[in-house]
């Protein structure tokens, strides 16, 4: 007996593999769009859940951006229905701004936001162990490029990770023309959105064509005729090698962040007097004070001596965390934003305070950097 298509046993296997680690009885949810990507997602989930004792259903998340988006949800959600999945949810979304006048992000990233929240609240309420994402190989390669293009660091050139918290993303390792073949294998009708094109509705800010779409069909495919095939696959081989390599650097940054908090939070050696003074002024940090940077436990106190010992590498990564848990703005802390934290720490002239989306503000004094909410001036809370 003849077995399945190639692409749909490699989609079968990549989805096994993707969920290996999930007990018997564990409910996951797969992402469905309507489109090949997610509906070959889907068709592998249903077969390979059963056969390993996991509970499988679909999330149709319909932006209301489109004429017709409301049938083409409905459609989609009846395809997973007929493969078997259950539950099988349609949850309407309000994109902020709509499709223009999207915030900093674009539509784009006003879509992805609210259809994010979508899927992490039905996880939350059917009690799904992962959400399954159905971003192929061609994905990953525009990625790296765009990140490319951002000049971004290694951990934004490792593109998409495989799985991250609730996402997973069994189908990383296949061509996005694998999934058109498993949706034809299958008998599944697929639809190619209109706001992934050049010529679609969506516009950038300054009214070109959106970076992705303008990757996906213009730079990729130049980029192929130029260095041969594989261009794709070679991207992806990039991405993995950097991920790799990001996961060492993180986990080693964590390390110094720890002992540069540590160093800190540890009470100052208390000095040695050389004679009595009758006036001295009163000692900052010293023994019997605290240090202004753990100041009635306000804001986030690192030690600048542990951070400057350390490898650039490592201490701009730390500095990244140390923002992002005091409160700075993920999607708004920049390179830029790290640099200057960086010269408090390795530059320190006298300069003053630096200011961190968010808003968070940074000052060094006596040998500790102070990250903490800015006050209602502008200056650090005190």
């Amino acid at each position: 007996m003849a077995g399945p298509p190639p692409d749909l046993a490699a989609a079968r296997r990549a989805v096994r593999a993707a969920l290996a680690d999930l007990p018997p009885g564990a409910r996951v949810l797969v992402a469905c769009s309507g489109g090949a990507d997610s509906l070959a997602l889907a068709a592998a989930t249903a077969f390979v859940a059963p056969r390993e004792g996991w509970l499988a259903g679909a999330v149709v998340v319909d932006h209301r951006l489109q004429p017709g988006s409301g049938e083409v949800a409905g459609t989609a959600a009846g395809q997973c229905r007929a493969l078997g999945l259950e539950p099988v949810t349609v949850r309407e979304v309000e994109v902020d701004g709509g499709a223009r006048g999207a915030g900093a992000g674009g539509p784009e990233a006003a879509a992805r936001t609210a259809r994010y929240a979508a899927l992490t609240e039905v996880a939350r309420e059917t009690g799904a162990a992962a959400v399954l994402l159905g971003h192929t190989l061609d994905d990953q390669a525009e990625t790296v490029l765009l990140a490319l293009a951002r000049g971004s660091g290694a951990r934004s050139l490792a593109g998409m990770p495989a799985a991250r918290g609730l996402w997973r993303r069994p189908l990383l390792g296949l061509r996005r023309a694998q999934t058109e073949q498993v949706c034809r294998a299958v008998g599944l009708q697929f639809v190619r959105d209109p706001a992934n094109t050049v010529a679609g509705p969506w516009r950038a800010a300054d009214g070109t064509p959106l970076r992705r779409a303008a990757v996906r069909e213009r730079v990729l495919p130049a980029l192929t005729e130029a260095l041969g095939p594989g261009v794709v696959e070679a991207l992806g081989r990039t991405a993995r090698q950097l991920a790799r390599d990001a996961d060492l650097l993180d986990d080693l940054a964590e390390e110094l962040l720890a002992r540069a908090i540590a160093a800190a939070a540890a009470p100052a050696a208390p000095a040695v007097p050389a004679a009595p003074a009758a006036s001295a002024a009163p000692a900052v940090g010293g023994a019997g004070g605290r240090d202004l940077a753990h100041a009635d436990g306000a804001g986030l106190g690192l030690d600048v001596a542990v951070l400057a010992d350390a490898h650039p590498a490592l201490r701009t990564r730390a500095l990244h965390t140390a923002a992002l848990r005091a409160g700075a703005t993920p999607g708004a802390l920049a390179a830029v934003h790290v640099d200057a934290l960086d010269a408090l720490v390795t530059r320190y002239h006298g300069q003053g305070p630096v200011p961190l989306p968010g808003p968070v503000v940074a000052r060094r004094r006596c040998g500790r950097l102070t990250l903490a909410p800015a006050g209602p001036a502008g200056r650090p809370a005190t």
